[in-house]
């Protein structure tokens, strides 16, 4: 026992100061993207072509974030570097049309109505349901909760129960095999209940956009409160997704 109370002395606070300390991220990072429609050349459409998910289309120039995969390929193929990635990871969005970079200033997660807020000031359960993921997703979601983010001290929670749950978290295309389960789900969690779509696969089918298997959240019966874009998300972007649309982060 001595030796466990020694090595955890040693080891010191290991828990991030996110969100009241700004955090630095690694230069390999791609966070969120930039255009500048200024420099691009006319006729080029070398990023367009490079884009394995068609996310970057030109006249104007745009990257749509629900559909990126961070790759960088656009950034590399753009000789007039009208295309950058920044290490800025605050990616979320409350609606679709917010994940589209077009060069003006972006619009960052607005928080819930005061109302249904209040409900979840001191805690927040989340139900995970991986709908045809290639669990990079789920891992990151996992990843939330070791000592370096430490979810749990916002009062953030995953339960097994959708019964328990304040909101649905969704990963993967959807495939047919889990939509089912994705809906019944979504029933099961009391009012209010709130839909987190987190990855490129969830928002826009990502990679798998248009394949048969693929269907897409049903938002006509679960419209999607925020968005988490990534391939995977970093785990500080799904917290500032969420803590934002908490009213925690301003």
């Amino acid at each position: 026992m001595l030796n466990v109370l020694l090595n955890r002395l040693k080891q010191g606070h290991r828990t991030s100061g996110y969100p009241k300390h700004a955090i630095t991220m690694p230069e390999c990072y791609r966070g969120r993207p930039t255009v500048e429609a200024s420099k691009c050349r006319a006729g080029c459409n070398a990023c367009v072509l490079a884009c394995p998910t068609s996310a970057v289309t030109k006249n104007p120039l745009k990257i749509d974030l629900g559909q990126c995969l961070f790759c960088g390929r656009c950034a590399e193929a753009c000789q007039e570097r009208a295309v950058s990635f920044t290490r800025d990871h605050r990616l979320s969005a409350n609606t679709r049309e917010a994940l589209v970079v077009t060069g003006v200033e972006p619009t960052l997660t607005a928080p819930l109505p005061r109302k249904p807020r209040g409900l979840f000031r001191h805690s927040f359960k989340l139900r995970q349901v991986s709908a045809g993921g290639c669990n990079a997703c789920e891992a990151d979601l996992s990843v939330l909760q070791i000592v370096t983010f430490d979810m749990f001290r916002f009062g953030l929670s995953w339960v097994a129960s959708p019964r328990h749950a304040d909101a649905v978290v969704v990963t993967g295309p959807v495939t047919t095999n889990m939509a089912m389960a994705l809906e019944e789900t979504y029933k099961a969690v009391p009012a209010p209940k709130l839909v987190i779509a987190v990855g490129a696969c969830a928002i826009s089918g990502g990679p798998y956009k248009g394949a048969p298997d693929s269907r897409g959240i049903p938002t006509e019966k679960m419209p999607i409160d925020l968005f988490i874009p990534g391939c995977p998300p970093h785990p500080y972007t799904m917290l500032d997704g969420i803590l934002r649309l908490l009213g925690r982060i301003k």
